[in-house]
């Protein structure tokens, strides 16, 4: 019988516990699927980035989400990734930035309103060494539950009690609209709205709009990338001659829509310009060789872009962020 290169790894494998077996050995811990903390350090220049994890969720079928795609390619692209064909994982990671005298947080994470695999933010931020009483600041990118539900919990508790919130004014234009709330007419784009109103209602007086192409903290330029939402917001962050471009949902999962940035995501707002600012955003960027984080890419959810023919691009994690 012909063993193949498999099979005699296994087979090796399974000799060499069988032998270890033979032996007196302590019981082994019992398993826990419990992870380690989940944050991760990037230098930019003399500002310090923080990638938080909030877990991940998991859409149950591919069925309609990519609005113009068949599902068999869908599920080949998934594959293709060694992801589940089936259903779609999307992750959840926000950007601490400290900027030497301000402590910055670039979204906030589901909060206690999402899926059980989500929802370990604040684990993992004070995990990292963050306390929320020292954030100075919260820039909002844009108004979906899992961007600002980590703002303000189901019972009313705002996580930041000290920090100023900065929202973009388009974002607050669009969602904080009576007329536009009437004219949702699908179950999603409602309780958009009524999630937005209720995060952000009772605080609304407090906070900060902002415009685009503007400082929103030291060193951090917000930079307009519409159509997944009206106000969709990146992030431009530099310090000295370095740069990076948080790029937060131009994806929603980068096997779909790196490599197939036509794509559209059942969540756009107005797919056909969030098209075309992921054409712009992916062209720019590989062009540059800038180094991006994603909030919607496998953690740390950072690194590079390449071209990969006249329309395609793939996503390079970065391996070392912080001086060697």
């Amino acid at each position: 019988m012909m063993l193949t290169r498999r099979s005699t790894l296994f087979a090796g494998a399974a000799a060499g516990l069988a032998t270890g077996f033979g032996a007196a050995q302590a019981a082994a811990p019992a398993p826990t699927p419990k992870q380690a903390p989940a944050f991760y350090r990037m230098k930019v220049g003399d500002i310090e980035l923080t990638a938080i994890s909030d877990g991940y969720g998991v859409y149950p079928k591919i069925d309609g989400f990519v609005r113009n795609a068949p599902n068999e390619a869908v599920s080949a692209a998934l594959a293709e990734h060694f992801e589940p064909s089936d259903r779609v994982v999307i992750p959840f990671t926000t950007l601490v930035v400290n900027t030497g005298g301000k402590l910055v947080l670039l979204d906030t994470g589901n909060g206690d309103m999402a899926a059980p695999t989500s929802g370990i933010w604040m684990d993992n931020f004070r995990a990292a060494g963050f306390t929320p009483e020292a954030v100075d600041t919260v820039v909002i990118s844009h108004l979906h539950g899992d961007h600002i539900n980590g703002l303000r919990l189901k019972d009313g508790t705002q996580r930041f009690p000290q920090a100023e919130i900065k929202m973009p004014a388009l974002e607050a234009a669009f969602w904080m609209n009576e007329e536009n709330k009437a004219k949702a007419t699908t179950p999603m784009m409602q309780g958009n709205f009524a999630n937005a109103e209720r995060v952000f209602k009772p605080i609304m007086k407090n906070v900060t709009l902002y415009d685009w192409d503007k400082e929103v903290a030291p060193g951090v330029i917000a930079v307009g990338a519409p159509g997944h939402t009206p106000g969709h917001t990146m992030f431009a962050i530099a310090s000295g001659s370095t740069h990076f471009m948080a790029v937060t949902d131009i994806t929603n999962n980068t096997a779909l829509f790196v490599r197939n940035p036509d794509w559209a995501v059942m969540f756009d707002t107005d797919p056909d310009v969030a098209r075309a600012t992921r054409h712009r955003v992916l062209d720019m960027v590989s062009a540059e060789k800038m180094h991006v984080g994603f909030y919607h890419a496998p953690f740390p959810a950072n690194g590079f872009i390449t071209r990969d023919g006249a329309s395609r691009y793939n996503l390079v994690p970065a391996a070392w962020t912080m001086p060697l």
